[in-house]
């Protein structure tokens, strides 16, 4: 399996859960908590998580241009 569609994968996953933790914030409320975290702390970590995952979509859009350029040859970095 090529790396970008590895990366493609995990950014989708990671958009997926940062938008969990969205519904999360939503459900626990101003006063409430949702598994254990207060609303303030699951909006920082669906920011920080859905950063990640454009960073991650950022990442594969790289990727899938260098192995159109250099087909059949394996950069890892």
């Amino acid at each position: 399996m090529k790396l970008s569609k590895v990366m493609h994968i995990v950014s989708i996953l990671l958009s997926v859960f940062g938008a969990v933790l969205l519904v999360g914030a939503w459900i626990a409320g101003a006063s409430g908590t949702f598994i254990g975290l207060s609303q303030a702390h699951l909006y920082n970590d669906a920011i920080a998580i859905e950063l990640i995952a454009i960073a991650a979509s950022v990442c594969v859009l790289a990727r899938m241009q260098m192995e159109k350029d250099n087909p059949g040859k394996l950069n890892i970095i």
